[in-house]
């Protein structure tokens, strides 16, 4: 198996994994997180939040707060870091669960009664929206669940995930920052999603709605989700509907991000640079069906080990954002490592292309890998193996052919998340 680049370049594997740790570093909350803190305010000072990221938010905090606190926060399970005044509660994600909406419903009751004295703090972070699973009147923990388990199967993107989320909640689509009114609330939040808009992040807590109920109906059908009846008369009831952008509630919040997906590619491009390698940002906001999006970024890295075009090697294509997986199949597997085998299966063993795409939290999807590595020879090792990529492939089963090839990239919960990150060397070669 190749293991190096050509005469004196970096090794691949290294050099790759070498990024996706700088991006993932670039997003750590003890780097980023001090020095966006508010002063400390004349009341107290609640803190509330979730993410995958919100116990290393709260940890961080409270390293760096000047004064008291108190508070509580809910992460995923296996992602709690140690607090001393800020509570911890761990609960299910992607699929919400019952500690995660007993933790929603304790949140809500925090940051209610407070006086315009008052701070709120609140730790937003990818997952978040999954993690506070607080139902609308009327709604059951299991409707949110059956819906969330559609939508994540059918292949639509995540604000369209979202704005149904916002309106089937009691605390999402900003309803946590108008139930804190009059104190001053400050969203401290790490982007997971393309553009950075705190309203679809985690589903926008703290964040007027801009979207509406009429919309989620729509998303609903477009996407053919069989929801009960009861679903569909509440998400038609003007109960359904969520604070909009100019609502008065909003005078004293500040919805602030302290980390983003942008942030990281740049600091993956400059470990680039300084091994010696020309880095190309392709953006932080590419979104599609993971297999096509592997498919239409095996044709821009043939054409640069080919023709040098948009870049001569070596050099390596970056960019971030979240495709989506539509499940057809019964395979195991998340979106990055979709994506790289439709990468592989369109690069078809093409000399000196390497790549490396994983979610900056740590989990694809939910397994136990953050993603995994394509080499010139994945097509041909899975081969040999007896491993048929395609049919692999339609069967939603990439994790396979990658934990059979030795090829996963695991990092274990990273406590950040700044979404999926995607790297793909191209070595000098004839086109270079």
């Amino acid at each position: 198996m190749p293991n190096a680049a050509k005469s004196g370049g970096p090794d691949p594997r290294v050099f790759l994994r070498g990024l996706f740790d700088a991006a993932i570093a670039a997003a750590a909350p003890a780097e980023t997180l001090a020095g966006f803190l508010p002063p400390p305010p004349k009341g107290r000072t609640i803190v509330v939040g979730a993410g995958k990221a919100a116990a290393s938010m709260a940890a961080a905090l409270e390293a760096a707060w000047r004064g008291p606190l108190e508070g509580l926060v809910v992460t995923r399970y296996g992602h709690r870091a140690p607090t001393r005044a800020i509570e911890v509660v761990e609960a299910a994600h992607p699929t919400p669960d019952a500690a995660g909406a007993a933790a929603a419903a304790r949140i809500l009751e925090r940051v209610k009664g407070l006086s315009a004295d008052d701070l709120v703090l609140c730790l937003i972070s990818g997952g978040g929206s999954a993690l506070l699973a607080l139902p609308a009147a009327g709604l059951s923990l299991s409707d949110k669940q059956a819906i969330n388990r559609a939508l994540l199967k059918s292949g639509a993107g995540i604000a369209e995930i979202n704005c149904v989320r916002k309106h089937l909640s009691a605390i999402k689509g900003g309803r946590l920052a108008a139930a804190a009114a009059p104190a001053r609330v400050v969203a401290l939040i790490i982007s997971d999603v393309p553009g950075d808009d705190p309203a679809t992040i985690a589903s926008g807590p703290t964040s007027p709605d801009p979207t509406t109920s009429a919309d989620a109906l729509a998303i609903l059908r477009r996407y053919a989700i069989d929801a009960p009846a009861h679903v569909l008369a509440h998400l038609a009831s003007a109960a359904a509907e969520t604070p909009k952008p100019g609502d008065p509630r909003f005078v004293h919040v500040a919805n602030v991000v302290v980390a983003a997906p942008r942030l990281s590619l740049a600091a993956a491009a400059a470990a680039a640079r300084a091994a010696g390698v020309t880095p190309l940002d392709l953006g932080d906001a590419i979104e599609g069906e993971a297999r096509e999006v592997g498919k239409a970024f095996a044709g821009i890295a043939l054409s640069a080990a080919r023709r040098g075009v948009p870049a001569r090697g070596p050099c390596v294509l970056l960019s971030g954002g979240e495709t989506t997986v539509t499940v057809r199949g019964n395979g195991r597997g998340g979106r990055n490592s979709e994506f790289l085998l439709g990468l592989a299966i369109g690069l078809d063993g093409a000399p000196g292309i390497w790549a490396l795409a994983g979610d900056t939290d740590g989990i694809d999807g939910s397994e136990d890998n953050a993603g995994a590595i394509v080499a010139p020879d994945t097509l041909a090792r899975a081969v040999a193996l007896g491993l048929a990529p395609r049919a692999r492939l339609d069967d939603n089963d990439a994790y396979s052919v990658f934990t059979a090839l030795g090829d996963l990239v695991v990092t274990g919960p990273t406590l950040t998340n700044v979404n999926d990150f995607r790297a793909i060397l191209i070595e000098p070669g004839e086109g270079s």
